[in-house]
């Protein structure tokens, strides 16, 4: 698929827009509620939404190509490349078509304050990868410490499960603790309860856009076909529950109660200058999810904290996502080779993306290295997340004199009920 790169020197004529998360070489979308409107597709432009059904109806998008455009289902074909080319086209500084006409304005551009942002499009699928290899391992030394920190598979294949796709919520949703059943180191049965060790994982989601049937798969050549766009994902996780329960099949509770993502969809398009080869795959892989060019990209990544007690957020952890073993495209090839069908929403998210360095650490499972070294956070110290704690990721790509920025994934812990 051909890629609509905007150029670097290109400018908008909404005030700010550079120097934000969304300068016009990004130009993200999601779905909001809207004043005058239940829910509609809009764009982000610095501090503004586009709301795309304006623009539209004013006679601005061609209704022949997009017949509406009130939530992402309303895409032609599941790509994002044409409209975004035409809502950069609006955008542009010379252009004066939706710039010079105040009532439309007034309409079609509403500041982010005032609409409140919802899950892009919820999921029917979603899947959890374990891609980033630094996290593998340190999980590994402390769970395995008499073995090596990678189980056999991993370099061989990228490992993952199918998690809870209603559970995924949007940015700035609380996150109810979760109970469940845990067994004490020293307890003769398991007990059931809250949550007591709550944790984050910094990873990155990604929505499909071109869904495939039953029985047929796709190559890693041609995976990217099949993305509509990527979102910062925090998938929440209750540690002690999984403990108990993982062993033989897997995550469950601990991992089905909260999935949160970012509310803007930053498309392949606005990533495309940003591309990377991605870390060395030893020993080569199977030719089936063999990576076909440069599939990694060179993504900041950072993890805010904030306690009740605090007056502002704290960084904890800085990442990269040029520490994932296996890309995306890796990942569709690999999810599709045995026949599994994708569709048209489907969620599929990296795994914890940890750096090689304890400050890029993607969790506070390895943060605090199992509790054994408590992280100091303003006046406190913290093992694992307590009521009240807010946890914020952040992400941007930074091009020359502008980002390609995520925004926030936000989230505060709420007491178990």
């Amino acid at each position: 698929m051909a890629r609509h790169i905007i150029p670097a020197d290109a400018r908008t004529w909404v005030e700010g827009a550079q120097e934000t998360d969304f300068p016009i070489q990004n130009i993200p979308f999601g779905t909001a509620k809207l004043p005058d409107r239940e829910e509609g597709l809009v764009a982000a432009i610095g501090n503004q939404v586009v709301v795309l059904q304006e623009l539209l109806e004013a006679g601005l998008i061609d209704e022949s190509t997009y017949p509406a455009l009130n939530g992402f289902y309303d895409l032609p074909d599941g790509s994002l490349t044409d409209l975004r080319r035409r809502v950069a086209e609006i955008l542009d500084i010379h252009n004066d078509s939706l710039r010079d006409d105040k009532r439309l304005r007034r309409k079609a551009l509403i500041p982010m304050s005032e609409v409140q942002m919802q899950v892009p499009i919820p999921p029917a699928s979603f899947v959890d990868f374990y891609s980033g290899i630094h996290h593998a391992s340190n999980v590994g030394r402390m769970f395995r410490p008499d073995m090596a920190p990678l189980l056999p598979n991993y370099r061989h294949l990228p490992v993952g499960y199918n998690g809870r796709a209603n559970t995924v919520v949007v940015s700035g949703e609380k996150v109810i603790r979760p109970k469940g059943q845990t067994m004490g180191k020293d307890a003769e049965a398991p007990e059931f309860g809250p949550c007591r060790e709550l944790d984050f994982e910094l990873e990155m989601g990604y929505y499909i856009g071109e869904g495939q049937p039953m029985g047929r798969r796709i190559t890693c050549k041609a995976a990217e076909d099949h993305i509509l766009g990527l979102v910062l994902c925090n998938d929440w996780s209750a540690r002690d529950l999984q403990r108990w329960e993982y062993q033989p099949l897997g995550p469950f509770l601990a991992k089905s109660f909260a999935t949160q993502i970012s509310p803007w969809v930053v498309t392949l398009d606005a990533l495309d200058p940003f591309r990377i080869e991605g870390m060395e795959q030893d020993p080569p892989v199977l030719h089936h999810i063999r990576r076909q060019g440069l599939q990694h990209f060179n993504i900041e990544l950072e993890v805010l904290l904030q306690t009740p007690a605090m007056a502002s957020p704290q960084v904890i952890a800085r990442s990269n996502t040029k520490h994932l073993y296996w890309s995306m495209s890796q990942q569709i090839a690999h999810q599709t080779s045995n026949g599994t069908p994708i569709e048209f929403g489907d969620l599929m998210a990296s795994g914890t993306i940890s750096g090689p360095e304890p400050h890029e650490r993607g969790s506070l499972l390895e943060l605090s290295w199992r509790g054994a070294e408590p992280l100091k956070v303003g006046e406190e110290t913290r093992t694992f997340l307590e009521d009240g704690d807010v946890v914020i990721l952040k992400g941007y790509a930074q091009g020359d004199g502008f980002r390609i920025g995520f925004g926030e994934c936000r989230g505060e812990v709420a007491p178990a009920v």
